[in-house]
């Protein structure tokens, strides 16, 4: 596999981007709120901005330095990119298509087309290459766009949430359809994506962008362990709460404007008046109507700020705990029996049990 070393400093419009986005090929899921800078990165990767500061290393060879002034071109970058919208030539086929990219780099007519052939083949559109945009799925579309952008076979990949204007069903088989393909890829893979699915199933890496800064990076297993903070606790599903271990002989964390959460265990190495990250599943918070008589050592009077149904299961969002809001995955049977709206007070519950306690750096 070809590294890349892309150091990024971008400044638009008063806006800086600083990301490390540097590995050996796989693919590097990228996140962030919107606003964040993800598409700003992927668009100096492509070229189409130019760098404030860093570098960009692709093989050995530099497509893009700050210090030196150097900036190769679009055209000249090995880069192939696919967009939420796959922007095919509607007047042609989807054989030729992605027989556009290696017949605009000098590929003659006949090799062009036995190389989008081959490409439409490894994203199973082999039989739809005579047919126009206007008469495939959105999501067959979407593969094409990728097809064509792998038959100029590029070092990088960039995917700039290629899943986002599908619906549900056509989604989750067109995400089978590209982890599929891109297990094959030799070369980087940059994904941008809003949806922990697509990052949690196709990254080898995540990286985390808020503010045009990087929060946290490593494997997805590292992150889920300990998210570091609210927005990725989020997408992987789960609370965050931040504190410093109270002096106290309990291990109890002190949050903001007196607030405490009582733990069943912190780090060993953990000292008095250390900042510590705190996760709880959203599963393990208990909702009551009214203040219990229960085991659970933590326990607040919340407010529900929203609810959120998945299939069987919902997610109430509850403010109240300061500095943070607090979720919990509950029954459908439980929504009903509580009546669960916004605005409606409930009594949350987390025993010591279930907290997850780690040193915040």
């Amino acid at each position: 596999m070809t590294r890349l070393d892309a150091r990024l400093g971008v400044a638009v419009g008063g806006f800086d981007v600083e990301a490390d986005l540097s590995c050996d090929g796989g693919v590097t899921a990228l996140l962030g709120p919107n606003g964040s800078g993800k598409t700003t990165l992927l668009k100096a990767l492509a070229g189409l901005l130019p760098l404030s500061g860093g570098q960009v290393r692709v093989g050995g060879r530099t497509w893009a330095d700050a210090a030196r002034h150097t900036h190769v071109a679009p055209e000249a970058r090995s880069v192939g990119m696919v967009l939420a919208d796959p922007l095919l030539f509607p007047h042609l086929t989807l054989l030729d298509n992605v027989a556009f990219g290696p017949r605009s780099r000098g590929m003659p007519r006949a090799g062009a087309r036995a190389r989008a052939a081959e490409e439409l083949g490894r994203v199973g559109l082999a039989d739809l290459g005579s047919r126009r945009p206007g008469q495939v799925s959105q999501g067959q579309a979407q593969r094409a766009a990728l097809a064509r952008a792998l038959a100029t076979d590029p070092v990088v990949l960039l995917l700039d949430e290629p899943l986002s204007a599908l619906d549900p069903q056509t989604r989750s088989a067109t995400r089978a359809d590209l982890s599929h393909r891109l297990r094959d890829f030799p070369g980087t893979t940059i994904l941008v994506t809003h949806d922990p699915l697509d990052a949690l199933t196709l990254g080898d890496r995540l990286v985390f962008l808020e503010d045009g800064r990087v929060v946290q990076a490593g494997t997805p297993t590292e992150v889920i362990a300990r998210p570091r903070s609210p927005y990725v606790a989020s997408v992987v599903g789960l609370n965050l709460l931040r504190g410093r271990l109270a002096a106290d002989s309990s291990p109890t964390l002190e949050l903001a404007d007196g607030a405490r959460l009582v733990v069943a265990g912190v780090p060993e190495d953990a000292r008095p008046g250390d900042r510590l990250l705190a996760t709880v599943n959203p599963a393990a918070v208990t909702l009551y109507s009214e203040r219990p008589a229960a085991s659970a050592r933590n326990l607040w009077e919340l407010e529900v700020a929203a609810v959120t149904v998945t299939g069987q299961r919902a997610r109430v969002r509850l403010r109240g705990i300061p500095g943070t809001d607090l979720v919990a995955e509950v029954t459908l049977p439980a929504v009903a029996q509580l009546g669960v709206v916004a605005g409606r007070r409930l009594w949350a519950g987390v025993k010591a049990t279930e907290v997850e306690v780690y040193p915040e750096a």
